[in-house]
């Protein structure tokens, strides 16, 4: 595990302060949470605030020990800069991805930092796929068998749980990694294909109405 990065500082201060703000004021919360009905009616910022604000401390908690666990791979590979690239395209990739799912729900609402950081995760996956999970699963082993229990998620509804986001956001951060460092095409082609089949799965069940 690298140094705590000052970027990295930042972004879970801006979580933490943003979430507690929502913690504490329930109108804030319903105002930039992400919801169907509000982002058709122009509210389109909460694609983006909703990725700051969590349900509760534990939710929180959750997501930024595990931002801080796979932030460093990630700053060490692209820098800081392309990392909030990534870690922003990712976010707003979780949030679109669940507004293409829940398009015709127009109460779906949903909240969290999870398409972002699972997002992060695939960059970080990526770049050492053979990284240990748990100190036991390999990295690329674990990213493809998140997705494709999120693809279940999505079609069973399994809890509460925002599974497309969490997609989105994988595919985000796999497909902005790809563009910031194309030499990951050169140097291990075969695992670069390998990440990509849950997508492909997804994308062929859509077209199929499978999900």
């Amino acid at each position: 595990m690298g140094n705590l990065d000052i970027i990295t500082i930042i972004i879970i201060a801006a979580n933490v302060i943003i979430s507690y703000k929502g913690f504490e004021d329930f109108e804030f919360f319903d105002k930039y949470k992400f919801n169907v009905g509000a982002i058709k009616r122009g509210e389109q910022i909460r694609i983006f605030s909703s990725g700051f604000l969590h349900v509760n401390p534990q939710h929180l908690l959750f997501n930024m020990i595990t931002l801080y666990f796979f932030a460093w791979m990630v700053i060490r590979q692209v820098g800081e800069t392309k990392f909030v690239i990534i870690y922003v395209v990712s976010l707003l990739s979780g949030s679109l991805l669940s507004l293409v799912f829940n398009k015709d729900n127009y109460h779906y609402s949903a909240v969290g930092a999870s398409g972002a950081v699972m997002g992060i995760i695939y960059s970080a996956i990526l770049f050492d796929p053979w990284m240990e999970i748990n100190f036991i699963i390999p990295g690329w082993l674990f990213g493809i068998g998140y997705l494709l229990y999120s693809i279940y998620g999505m079609k069973k509804q399994i809890g509460n749980i925002g599974h497309d986001a969490h997609f989105g956001g994988a595919v985000g951060g796999y497909a902005t990694t790809l563009i910031l460092a194309p030499i990951l095409l050169e140097r291990d082609l075969k695992m670069v294909l390998i990440l990509a089949i849950p997508i492909v799965v997804l994308f062929v069940m859509q077209k199929l109405g499978k999900i």
